[in-house]
C-alpha cells in the first residue's frame, strides 16, 4: 500500500546515474519534489513517461520543483539509459538493497521485482501532498502532476 498524501515522505539516500549521492532532505526548505518511480529503463511505457518529462522539463525542474526518477535498475544501466534518451534530470538507483525505497513507499511489486508507477508529489516541507500509483502497463499523465504541483 503506497503512503497517503498528508504523510512525511521517507529520507532515502541513493545514487544517480552518475553515481552521486542524492537525499529527499537535501531539498528539504528548498524545492518541492516531483519522485516518479518506474518498473525498468529501456521498457516502452517507461521510457515514453520519461521522454515526455524530458520534454516538458522546465515545469519539473525549476526554481521551485526537483524531478526524481527511482527504478530498481544499477547505476551503469541508469547512465547508458540517460544518454540514450537524453534525460537530463536525475536518474536514481533503488538496486541495493533492493527496491528498500521503493517499499518504503509502498511501491514495490514483490512478485514482480520492481517499482510499479508510483508518483509522489512532495512539499519543501518533506510532505506527501499529492499522489498517484497505476499498474505496470499504465502510462500516467504528467499533466496530473503539473495541476498537483500549481497547489503548492
Amino acid at each position: 500500500m503506497a503512503i497517503e498524501v498528508g504523510t512525511k515522505a521517507p529520507d532515502f539516500e541513493l545514487k544517480d546515474n552518475h553515481g552521486r549521492i542524492v537525499t529527499l532532505s537535501e531539498f528539504r526548505g528548498e524545492k518541492n519534489v516531483v519522485l516518479l518511480f518506474y518498473p525498468f529503463a529501456f521498457t516502452g511505457v517507461c521510457t515514453g513517461e520519461l521522454c515526455a518529462l524530458r520534454d516538458e522539463l522546465p515545469k519539473f525542474v525549476n526554481d521551485d520543483t526537483q524531478l526524481l526518477a527511482v527504478s530498481n535498475d544499477s547505476i551503469h544501466t541508469l547512465r547508458v539509459f540517460a544518454e540514450q534518451e537524453g534525460l537530463e534530470y536525475p536518474l536514481l538507483s533503488d538496486f541495493w538493497p533492493h527496491g528498500a525505497t521503493s517499499r518504503a513507499y509502498g511501491v514495490f511489486d514483490e512478485d514482480k521485482g520492481c517499482a510499479v508507477r508510483g508518483t509522489f508529489v512532495i512539499d519543501k516541507e518533506g510532505v506527501v501532498r499529492w499522489t498517484v500509483v497505476n499498474g505496470l502497463p499504465d502510462a500516467r499523465d504528467l499533466n496530473d502532476y503539473v495541476k498537483a504541483l500549481d497547489t503548492l
